[in-house]
């Protein structure tokens, strides 16, 4: 009976959480999604690898033996994708991202890994919000900038702590104000991640502050995009203080949100990639 490298994954994830909900925070899909799936390798497999419980799960007797086995087959697999696109791509780093870095991190980052590895090369990648791991998870980044959350699969190091801002029409009634208390914010129509994005998606959203789920007017897979829609009054959005300089547009005005807990803004690789280049970046940037 043959398992799927993502159906292992779940299941890893969920063992590990030891509840479906936070399984499917970490692995930023449904809770219903992830449930079906485990339910369907289970089948296939002729065996519970489960118990559930009122609070929670528990490893049966076969999901004890089984669980050491598919993580020696994830790491297995994931050294041996990066050791193969590293061959198809000699002396290549490729460094995801999901806005623009700026802030003075990449540059530098770029030139002291050149000065450590001479001859090798950086070539740098910006991923959709639909992936808030900018190419870690399916492989085509090797390291990258992201915003955190992101799932505990993936080592972080935290670069930069912002305040989180709101952009608004320059023709919104608080456009005028010095700064927006969250509260005034809650019933207007926000631009959001797309679902896939997960607990990014709510970050942005600012669902921890609320008491009632958030109005969503759109959804959009790039920076540039939300800010397009934002300025053509579709509905307003969050961002990092950072990123109010390096997306100033007409029609749009930014202002803080003071009571709303700060963005963070990280390096993220594979827990399992020790190669020496990938360490060679890490050491290279300085906040």
């Amino acid at each position: 009976m043959d398992a799927h490298l993502r159906e292992l994954r779940y299941f890893v994830a969920t063992a590990e959480e030891a509840t479906v909900t936070a399984a499917a925070a970490r692995l930023f899909v449904s809770q219903p999604a992830l449930s079906k799936q485990l339910r369907a390798l289970e089948r296939r497999l002729g065996f519970d690898l489960f118990e559930r419980l009122p609070r929670g799960l528990t490893l049966t007797s076969q999901g004890s033996v089984l669980l050491p086995v598919a993580r020696e087959v994830l790491a297995a697999w994931d050294r041996g994708y990066a050791e193969a696109r590293a061959a198809a791509h000699p002396n290549q780093l490729v460094v995801g991202m999901q806005t623009a870095v700026g802030r003075d991190l990449q540059r530098p980052a770029v030139e002291r890994f050149r000065a450590a590895l001479p001859g090798w090369t950086v070539s740098l990648r910006l991923v959709g919000w639909d992936d808030p791991t900018a190419g870690l998870a399916d492989g085509t980044s090797d390291v990258a900038f992201v915003w955190l959350p992101i799932s505990a699969d993936f080592a972080t190091r935290v670069l930069i702590t912002e305040p989180r801002w709101v952009a608004l029409p320059t023709q919104h009634p608080l456009a005028d104000r010095p700064s927006v208390p969250f509260e005034l914010l809650l019933d207007e129509p926000f631009v959001a991640l797309p679902a896939a994005a997960g607990p990014l998606r709510d970050f942005w959203l600012a669902v921890d502050a609320r008491s009632g789920p958030p109005v969503v007017a759109a959804e959009a897979t790039a920076a540039d995009e939300v800010l397009e829609l934002v300025t053509a009054g579709v509905g307003i959005a969050l961002l990092a203080e950072g990123n109010t300089g390096l997306y100033q547009r007409p029609g749009l005005v930014c202002r803080p949100v003071p009571d709303l807990p700060p963005a963070e803004l990280a390096v993220a690789w594979r827990r399992t990639d020790n190669r020496d280049a990938v360490r060679a970046f890490l050491n290279s940037i300085q906040p």
